[in-house]
């Protein structure tokens, strides 16, 4: 089991130092210490280690310390040497494939491709060592190495330039890398040792740093192995800048503070990864007021004041109205609900309606459609019947109040007819063990591990180990035909098998189920139930991560986390404190999902304004959630918006008149509307099927098709039943802004309505254009 190592450093008050011990074992070893810029340091005595800069290196084996002063204050970190003059081989797995990979020998574009450059051919990163000891010593009749005159090696003569090399220049003639290569064929090139320590973790310095524009700050990287060695590996580690304009790091990982924000610097070293989170605040220390309504707000705050960082103000009460109706429902409010809510004058009305709206039954047409989004209810996919079967087996699981997890155990260990049971069909939409294991997890535990399927993932720790142990857990899962239905029927039966194992198709041999950076576990009846106890269990660090990540982008406009179903290391929160905040109650409250929009909904941060203000403009993106962030209305949003705006009702085919569009059981219903709006066709399990980018598509549909026309001249629509009502044109003014955008006009937007509806035209047309106008207004086709 891979682990990842906290680090602990030194802290004495106000000296912070790192590593708090020095382990130094064999004559190649090194350490790099962690200090203040400012201070200085010695080693007591000098026969057991040396100093050179801020690195100490073996000298002769004992004991000794090393003495840190800055400030008028001391810290003394114990040093250890052993092995300092011992005749140690070189090792391929912990010092050599890591020189390759920081050189970028084994990178993606080069020989680590798929079919390697110029007939040498590498695993990719180095994740199979044994495979790369043969590319590199035995293969095209070994002429790659030359181990009598290692200097007239292919494998160091052409990265150093001395050969032609279509790669360029990889590092200098007698820099470290290149002596360590030679080193290595001088031994005699040794292959991997049967029983050498693995890598189980990483350290790195500093975790985190506050940073002012022009500084620097050195990474300090240590490789724990299962022995229980640590070893510096910071030469041979890779670092990677996430924002450029923020932070950069050179390749030897030497960070520069560029610009305000908050980023971070990812480090990676033999298949695991690290992130150094860098932040330079966009202000001073932020003073304000802002009353906590729960949890959420209080992580808030904390992080608003360390970025220099301040909130918008309240969103008033119409704003938020419309917002919460939309975000909890899927649904405008109605003038009427819109006026009584404005009339109330109670202080506990926002809380009360978000009551009222996570019981109506909007809420379970809503969410149902959400989640056959991210189940692919698909009609192509499992056929009409499965269809219907799977999305009324959502329905009545969020009409019963099912928790989430309850929800995933009956998913992951559904068995049976694809027509009557409806979970069944969650093994339709793919259809082999390692296709259903990417896709649980994806769903479950928002993680990505399709990478893993073929080598090493690149930028998270998941091998193919992992992978293929993963998919074990649905190896003896099958499917057969039934004709319970009728001959013609199609009826599909998922059924379990007595045998079935999954095979490592590089190493060979069966693979044991085993979860995601756990030991392996199984279930005498069936495996998938040990998976979907593991995966569910209030102590998985995935699964409550992922659920309220969604949810909060959902309703937020943004995640926590970017894009919201990949989650891994190198892909941090923007606020870590509230992630985890916020899956440890969804916890506590037993996966409950109405649980957890409630207090997203009655948060005051939910309730700001989408308007920045002066103390929240330099967050530009809102990541901080500053402030609400406006999000486009979705496809089925925009479709009942309008029949509820223009007072019609669209017929769907296949389905009875009243219908509305998040009823949808699919997204095979015929619908022009939706699908240039960007409804998702359920192909895959991703959170990017549904899109929300603007398109000249989407703006012709409105403004000059007649499909909207004709809605808004029904005799039966709105702006008809409001003339036949004899209201007066100030009364059809008001009702129509209060249905479209959920307020009251204002005072110009009053008197240019009446203009048109009092202009050559006549009322009926002025009506009907003030009607188009604010059907095509950003307001209205935004929930803000």
């Amino acid at each position: 089991m891979i682990t990842v190592i906290a680090v602990l450093a030194l802290h004495a008050p106000g000296l912070d130092v790192y590593p708090p011990r020095i382990d130094l074992s064999g004559p190649r070893a090194e350490q790099r210490v962690g200090a203040p810029s400012e201070a200085r340091l010695r080693v007591v005595d000098a026969k057991v280690a040396r100093l050179v800069g801020s690195t100490v290196f073996p000298i002769g084996d004992g004991e000794t310390t090393l003495v840190v002063e800055s400030g008028g204050q001391s810290v003394r970190v114990p040093v250890r040497v052993k092995g300092a003059t011992a005749n140690a081989p070189l090792s391929f797995v912990r010092e050599v494939i890591p020189t390759l990979t920081r050189t970028g020998c084994n990178m993606g574009a080069c020989h680590g491709a798929q079919h390697g450059k110029g007939g040498f051919r590498l695993s990719l990163l180095g994740f199979d060592p044994d495979f790369d000891h043969v590319q590199i010593v035995k293969s095209a009749e070994g002429r790659r190495v030359v181990l009598s005159e290692p200097e007239r090696s292919i494998l160091v003569a052409k990265p150093a330039g001395v050969m032609e090399h279509a790669g360029g220049e990889r590092f200098k003639v007698n820099s470290r890398h290149y002596e360590l290569l030679r080193t290595w064929l001088e031994d005699g090139a040794p292959g991997p040792i049967k029983g050498e320590a693995t890598l189980k973790g990483l350290e790195v310095w500093p975790t985190s740093r506050q940073m002012k524009i022009g500084q620097t700050q050195p990474i300090i990287v240590r490789a724990a192995w299962s022995d229980g060695t640590f070893d510096d590996v910071t030469p041979v580690a890779q670092f990677d800048a996430l924002n450029e304009s923020i932070a950069a790091v050179t390749p030897e990982g030497l960070i520069t503070a560029r610009g305000v924000g908050q980023t971070h610097i990812m480090v990676r070293f033999s298949g695991q990864a690290r992130v150094v989170q860098i932040t330079l605040p966009y202000g001073p220390p932020s003073n304000f007021d802002f009353p906590s309504n729960n949890l959420i707000d209080e992580k808030l705050v904390v992080a608003w004041k360390g970025l220099g960082l301040s909130p918008s103000p309240l969103a008033d009460d119409a704003d938020f109205l419309r917002r919460v109706y939309l975000d909890a429902i899927g649904t405008l409010p109605t003038p009427a609900e819109v006026r009584a809510f404005l009339a109330e004058r109670d202080p506990k009305k926002r809380e009360k309606v978000i009551d009222t709206l996570l019981d109506r039954p909007e809420f379970i047409d809503f969410w149902a459609l959400k989640w056959g989004d991210l189940l692919r209810i698909n009609r192509d996919l499992l056929q009409e019947k499965g269809m219907w079967s799977f999305h009324n087996w959502v329905r009545a699981a969020l009409r019963d109040g099912k928790s989430v997890d309850a929800m995933a155990r009956d998913i992951l260990t559904a068995e049976g007819s694809t027509f009557t049971d409806g979970p069944a069909n969650f093994y339709l939409a793919s259809r082999t063990p390692s296709d259903w294991s990417e896709t649980a997890v994806q769903l479950f535990l928002g993680i990505r591990i399709q990478c893993a399927k073929c080598h090493t993932h690149p930028f998270e720790k998941w091998t193919q180990d992992d992978y293929w142990g993963m998919a074990a857990f649905f190896s003896r899962l099958g499917t057969k035909t039934s004709q319970e239905f009728g001959l013609f029927g199609r009826e599909t039966v998922v059924h379990l098998r007595p045998t079935g194992e999954v095979t490592h198709p590089r190493k060979g041999g069966v693979m044991k189920p085993t979860p995601l950076g756990s030991e392996a576990t199984d279930d005498p009846t069936d495996r998938r139930k040990a998976l979907a106890v593991w995966m569910t269990n209030k102590g998985n660090p995935f699964f409550a991560r992922n659920i309220v990540n969604r949810f909060w982008a959902y309703t937020m406009g943004r995640g926590l986390v970017e894009p919201i179903d990949d989650m891994r290391e190198t892909n941090p929160p923007s606020i870590p404190p509230l992630l985890d905040a916020l899956a440890t109650d969804f916890e506590k409250h037993n996966f409950d999902m109405k649980h957890l929009l409630r207090t997203i909904f009655r948060s005051r941060a939910y309730q700001l304004t989408s308007s920045p203000a002066p103390g929240n403009l330099a967050d530009a993106s809102n990541t901080y959630h500053t402030r609400y962030t406006r999000k486009r209305l979705t496809a089925e949003q925009l479709a009942d918006a309008i029949d509820d705006v223009t007072g019609t009702r669209e017929k769907y085919v296949g389905l009875p008149l009243g219908t509305r569009a998040i009823q949808m059981p699919d997204t095979k219903v015929r619908s022009f509307l939706m699908d240039v709006f960007g409804r998702p066709p359920r192909q895959i399990t991703c959170e990017c099927e549904r899109v929300a980018q603007p398109n000249l598509a989407q703006a012709l549909h409105l403004l000059n098709s007649d499909f909207l026309n004709r809605k808004i001249e029904m005799p039966a629509g709105r702006v008809a039943e409001l003339l036949k009502s004899k209201k007066t044109p100030e009364q059809v003014v008001e009702e129509l802004y209060l249905a479209a955008l959920g307020r009251q006009p204002d005072e110009r937007e009053k008197a240019a309505g009446l203009t048109w509806m009092n202009g050559l035209g006549g009322v009926r047309e002025g009506a009907q254009d003030l009607l188009w106008v604010l059907i095509n207004r950003r307001d209205f086709q935004f929930n803000r």
